[in-house]
C-alpha cells in the first residue's frame, strides 16, 4: 500500500454526504486534502479537529468551469503537488424520456459529466508528475444497469463510466490509475425520499469512504477499474 504521508488528494462535493465522509477518512489516514464546495465555509465542520497543514478549502462549483481550473491552481499553490482526485459532486434528476427537459439534461451533464472531465484535464499534469496519481469517480450502479425511469441520471452515470475508462488509458504509463466506484443506495440527502429501501439498510457513507481510501492507497500494480457496491441482492449488470 502507498504511504499517505505527503500525498495530496482533492475531493469535490466535500461539504456533506459521501464527500465529507471521504474527506474525514483520508484526513484520518494522514493525507493532506484539498476540499471543494460551492460554499467553502461549509467545509469547516468537516475538517474540524484535523491539523491545519493537512487541510485546504476551495470554492468549487461544478457548473462554473472557471472554478475547476482555479481550484487545481490553488491546491498546487498550497501543497505543490496533487496525488489524487475524487470526483464526488453530483446531482440527480427524476424524469423519464417523456418528461425530461432540455434544461434538466444540460444541468445534469454539466455537473455529473463535464465537471469531472474538466477536473481530470486540469489535474492531469500533477497526477502524472506524482508517479502514482489516482482518479476516483463516484458513479453509481445506475451507470451499470437501468432499473427505473430516471433517464437523465442513468445516462450521466453511464457517461461517467466511459470517462473513467478513458482516463485509465490516458496516463497509465505515467502511473495514473482511474477507478469508477458504483454504489447502490447510500444513506445521504440525495436519497432522502427513497422508501423502497430502509435507510438503515443503505450503505453507510463511512463504509464507502473506507473503500475509496483503499483504492487510493493501492500500488500501481493492483489497480481497480470498477468497484460495484451493493446494499441489497440485485443484478448489477
Amino acid at each position: 500500500m502507498l504511504d499517505p504521508k505527503g500525498r495530496v488528494v482533492l475531493v469535490s462535493g466535500a461539504s456533506r454526504g459521501i464527500g465529507a465522509a471521504i474527506a474525514r477518512h483520508l484526513l484520518g489516514q494522514g493525507y493532506a486534502v484539498s476540499l471543494g464546495a460551492r460554499k467553502p465555509a461549509d467545509l469547516d465542520a468537516v475538517t474540524a479537529g484535523f491539523a491545519e497543514p493537512q487541510v485546504h478549502h476551495a470554492h468549487y462549483d461544478a457548473e462554473d468551469r472557471a472554478s475547476h481550473e482555479a481550484w487545481v491552481a490553488a491546491a498546487m499553490e498550497r501543497f505543490g503537488r496533487i496525488d489524487g482526485l475524487v470526483n464526488n459532486a453530483g446531482i440527480s434528476v427524476k424524469a423519464s424520456i417523456e418528461t425530461v427537459t432540455e434544461d434538466e439534461l444540460d444541468r445534469i451533464y454539466a455537473v455529473n459529466v463535464k465537471a469531472p472531465l474538466n477536473m481530470i484535464k486540469h489535474a492531469l499534469p500533477a497526477l502524472r508528475a506524482s508517479g502514482a496519481g489516482r482518479i476516483v469517480n463516484i458513479a453509481s450502479l445506475s451507470g451499470k444497469r437501468v432499473k427505473n425511469d430516471n433517464v437523465a441520471y442513468a445516462m450521466s452515470k453511464f457517461a461517467v463510466m466511459a470517462l473513467t475508462h478513458s482516463a485509465r488509458r490516458l496516463a497509465w504509463e505515467d502511473g495514473v490509475r482511474a477507478t469508477a466506484v458504483c454504489p447502490s443506495f447510500v444513506a445521504t440527502d440525495l436519497v432522502a425520499d427513497v422508501t423502497k429501501v430502509a435507510r438503515a439498510e443503505m450503505i453507510d457513507p463511512a463504509d464507502l469512504a473506507n473503500l475509496v481510501g483503499t483504492i487510493i492507497a493501492l500500488p500501481n500494480t493492483a489497480a481497480v477499474a470498477e468497484l460495484l457496491v451493493n446494499c441489497r441482492l440485485e443484478d448489477s449488470l
